[in-house]
């Protein structure tokens, strides 16, 4: 079958949509990678070895309403020359010009929501999709007159079979700092103070413990700021604007400290890393907090409001997990239970359902 993977915007949405890709791709399937061209993209694009296509889709917003009309265009013209049997769309705007593209042209389509929450995009989308699949029970109600199946979210298929980086001294308890493929500031500024004041708290001790080291995603904008608050106080740390070896990263962790994007909460429960999920104020319809709360609920992770959040606070807080890490350890286990390993094969099952 000769089938069309929408998927961008973020790394949260192309990474889920990749590993369906590659799944469908190992069954024999003519897979299509459409994504919407951002700079963003380019370095995750880069885990794809196939065809692509770069949409031009654009955020939701009258001031984008050309831009949009262009790509619902540009798809168009792509999909009458492709003329695929089935659009699989992972969420967000970069799904709204190819699945009304292939509506136009009477294609099916299968969308996927990753949030607990459905965003904007697959709200309105979910009309013209044979099925959706949801990662959470929960978002089935929220997808009222809709075919829902849950799927979970793919992961990266490598991202659990990481190993701790050699670098890092054997006995270090090691912190890992991540706001996703783009950073986040204010997770950069909370996490980089309350690590250099764990660290100073830690050097004060007459028994020496296990050594702290920081892994640490910053995003673009804070690499330099972050390495100098680290630097300032002699915390060895591995600070990049984009880690590229995410699966060493995880698999190097005591403890995560990340939002609450479900592509991060999925990928920490394929690793069974215990985590403090400091959600995004700002996401959509407030998402984050109910991804986070799902998994917090499970005891799978602990979450903080980041309006109330000090980097006082979260140094007690990573001072405390690292006097007791029994804790972790029970929070490692309860993350694993909550891991959908298959979710590639469950997703690709159902495209291949709606396609036949």
């Amino acid at each position: 079958m000769k089938i069309v993977v929408a998927c961008g915007g973020t790394g949260g949405h192309a990474f889920p949509g990749f590993a369906v890709a590659e799944e469908l791709k190992g069954r024999g399937h003519d897979v299509t990678v459409w994504d919407s061209g951002r700079d963003i993209e380019s370095s995750v694009m880069r885990n794809w070895h196939g065809a692509t296509f770069s949409t031009g889709a654009r955020q939701l917003s009258i001031r984008n309403g050309l831009s949009i009309l262009a790509s619902i265009l540009r798809c168009r013209r792509e999909m009458r020359k492709e003329s695929p049997d089935v659009v699989l769309a992972m969420g967000s705007y970069s799904s709204l010009p190819p699945v009304l593209a292939a509506r136009g042209r009477r294609i099916p389509v299968v969308l996927h929501e990753a949030n607990t929450i459905p965003g904007r995009a697959v709200e309105f989308l979910s009309r013209f999709a044979k099925k959706v699949a949801i990662s959470f029970d929960v978002t089935a109600k929220h997808l009222p007159g809709c075919e829902t199946v849950r799927t979970g979210l793919p992961v990266r298929a490598d991202i659990s079979s990481g190993k701790r980086f050699e670098f890092i001294p054997a006995d270090a308890f090691v912190v890992f700092v991540t706001g996703g493929s783009q950073g986040a500031h204010m997770v950069n500024c909370l996490a980089s103070e309350a690590l250099a004041m764990a660290k100073a708290e830690l050097d004060k001790r007459w028994t020496k413990g296990r050594t702290l080291y920081v892994i640490h995603q910053t995003g673009a904008k804070d690499e330099g700021d972050v390495m100098a608050t680290y630097a300032h106080v002699a915390l060895p740390a591995r600070v990049h604007a984009f880690e590229r070896e995410m699966a060493n990263a995880f698999a190097s962790a005591d403890l995560v400290i990340a939002r609450a994007g479900a592509s991060t909460c999925f990928e920490l429960a394929a690793c069974g890393k215990p985590a403090m999920l400091i959600p995004l104020p700002s996401a959509m319809r407030n998402h984050q907090h109910f991804n986070a709360d799902a998994f917090a609920a499970k005891g799978a992770a602990d979450e903080a409001n980041q309006s109330q959040l000090t980097a006082k606070q979260l140094c007690r807080y990573i001072i405390e997990r690292y006097d007791h890490p029994e804790k972790l350890a029970a929070m490692s286990e309860k993350m694993r239970a909550l891991a959908t390993p298959d979710a590639a094969a469950r997703v690709a099952d159902l495209v291949e359902e709606v396609a036949k």
